[in-house]
């Protein structure tokens, strides 16, 4: 029998047109209290923002199946969206008003199995070092008990950002 799904989500030049006016911080937290839309990706997975300080952030998802891939468990691409956007967003927290950032790598390391059962995942975002031109930041995703299921390192690219 079919499954359905149906989300919604905010116009993402709302939030784009945000970025570089706040320090990054104060950005994400303006996301975390629903001030700003989130990114559309975030409804199209499923995960929210928890957490945000500088140099690290938190995102959630509880693991349904519609992120499974063919062998009945969550498809790598899942763990690798929410590592990217751990370690990004950990990146984006350190940044003052008109610094941008992107990825440059996304490095993933998948260690267990995640499926329905699994329940609530983390993936936990910190930043490990910061210059001038690129910051490296690391993610886990983690279950409930802590337990990690994947590991990620990323390097940014920092740069300023252009207003029109």
């Amino acid at each position: 029998m079919g499954r359905t799904r149906t989300y919604e989500w905010e116009d993402p030049t709302l939030l784009a047109a945000s970025v570089g006016h706040t320090s990054g911080l104060d950005l994400l937290r303006e996301l975390q209290a629903g001030r700003l839309p989130a990114a559309p990706v975030s409804a199209t997975v499923g995960f929210s923002l928890d957490e945000a300080e500088k140099g690290h952030v938190v995102f959630s998802l509880v693991p349904g199946e519609e992120h499974y891939n063919p062998i009945g468990s969550v498809h790598g691409g899942i763990y690798a969206t929410l590592l990217d956007s751990a370690a990004g967003c950990a990146v984006h927290s350190t940044l003052p008003p008109g610094m941008g950032y992107t990825s440059l790598d996304l490095n993933v390391k998948f260690l267990r199995r995640i499926t329905v059962d699994t329940g609530r995942v983390r993936a936990i975002g910190t930043v490990v070092h910061s210059g001038r031109q690129t910051a490296l930041a690391q993610a886990q995703l983690v279950d409930a008990t802590d337990r990690v299921l994947a590991h990620a390192t990323s390097t940014c690219m920092l740069f300023p950002l252009t207003t029109p």
